[in-house]
């Protein structure tokens, strides 16, 4: 998101431009500098202000979700070297963007009916942190003029990841960051992985599957697809990448299964996800990820028709090079005569359950979340709506 679209449509962030202060915005936060203040000694130096964005469109802000502001810098003190106290939140260091952006302090000094907008919260604490310096020196103002255009262009995103500044998690999400990720079918759970995965920050996202979008895959994929679609005769790697191109920039179609021709294009992948129904061709696909050690999820869910009913299992079954000698146990390649999965199609809750147990599997192996302990094979029943892990590692 380049600055000058915020400062286009966001009144607030235009004043403060108008004005003078020195800005810019990188991942989801505004970054006000060249902020004059007092520290310990007494002596004049220069800081900076950093906010969480809220914005109300990919351009335009709307009211600042929280009254709490990060400072860069020495802690702000009066003209006599005492620290300000009425603004003081927490003093620790803490990379809200990792290698990227460092914040030092945290202040909290809320009005009674919160800020209104971006302008009202930084002149507020601009104003509290700024006074001491200039009765020292009267010359001393934080209006430079000089605008730090930042263009995002390293970001794998068409607009500010809000989500993860606004609760300030980047550095945790930055974990995911750069790799390079296959789905191999784009059925119902292979959708929502997608889904799932077009909101991180991963470098690359590659989608295998030979097959058209029909309007069953509608049924038991995410969103609405609208009517229109179905006679464009688009396949599903191609109706998926329009879709997610919107929001992740790397997005890439193969409209191809994966089979013996091409198996060497999963070699530069940093994860895999086989979402694929069960056969030969799966087996070879495992196989070769196992050979040339790379890390996999297999997902499979298994439905049968009891007096009317519906019961069976959603499988995520984890492969890494830290263990594979689960995989011959727990993965099945031949056909089951009595699931009747394919027939009953719109069953779209156990494609997204399956999916997100999957990534948060994939999150949990690259650090994001915290697991207690390494299970490599997770399966959900339907009639007894128990979770079990098993195949832990040692």
């Amino acid at each position: 998101m380049m600055l000058s679209e915020l400062i286009s449509h966001s009144p607030d962030l235009k004043k403060l431009w108008d004005e003078g202060h020195s800005m810019e915005v990188t991942h989801g936060f505004l970054v006000v500098r060249d902020i004059p203040y007092v520290n310990s000694k007494t002596e004049i130096r220069r800081g900076a202000l950093v906010t969480s964005l809220n914005l109300a469109t990919p351009d335009k802000t709307t009211t600042p979700e929280t009254h709490v502001i990060h400072f860069i810098g020495e802690y702000p003190c009066n003209r006599d070297g005492t620290s300000i106290k009425q603004i003081f939140h927490s003093t620790q260091d803490n990379d809200l963007v990792p290698g990227k952006l460092r914040v030092n302090h945290s202040f909290s000094n809320k009005p009674a009916n919160g800020f209104q907008d971006y302008y009202e919260k930084l002149t507020s604490y601009i104003r509290v942190i700024s006074n001491p310096a200039k009765s020292i020196d009267d010359s001393i103002t934080e209006k430079t003029f000089q605008v730090v255009e930042a263009t995002e262009a390293e970001s794998v995103f068409h607009y500010l990841d809000t989500n993860s500044s606004r609760v300030e998690i980047n550095q945790i999400t930055e974990k995911l960051s750069g790799q390079r990720i296959a789905i191999i079918g784009l059925g119902g759970t292979g959708s929502y992985i997608l889904d799932l995965l077009a909101k991180t920050p991963v470098a690359e996202i590659h989608l295998f599957d030979g097959d058209d979008f029909l309007q069953h895959n509608a049924f038991r994929s995410p969103g609405a697809t609208p009517k229109g679609k179905f006679s464009e005769h688009l396949k599903k790697t191609d109706y998926l990448h329009e879709i997610y191109s919107s929001m992740h920039r790397h997005i890439i179609s193969h409209p191809v299964n994966v089979d013996e021709s091409n198996l060497a294009e999963l070699t530069p992948m940093s994860f895999v996800f086989i979402c694929m129904d069960t056969g030969e061709e799966k087996r070879r696909i495992i196989s070769f990820l196992v050979e040339n050690k790379a890390s996999f999820i297999d997902v499979g869910i298994g439905v049968e028709d009891i007096d009317g009913s519906l019961i069976g299992k959603v499988r995520v079954t984890t492969s890494t090079t830290e263990q594979t000698g689960h995989l011959e146990k727990r993965i099945s390649y031949a056909e089951n005569k009595n699931d009747d999965y394919d027939r009953n199609i719109q069953i779209a809750d156990l494609n997204s359950l399956c999916a997100t147990l999957a990534i948060i599997k994939w999150k949990k192996i690259f650090g994001f979340y915290r697991e207690h302990e390494k299970e490599f094979q997770t399966t959900f029943s339907i009639y007894t709506n128990e979770i079990n892990n098993e195949d832990i590692s040692a």
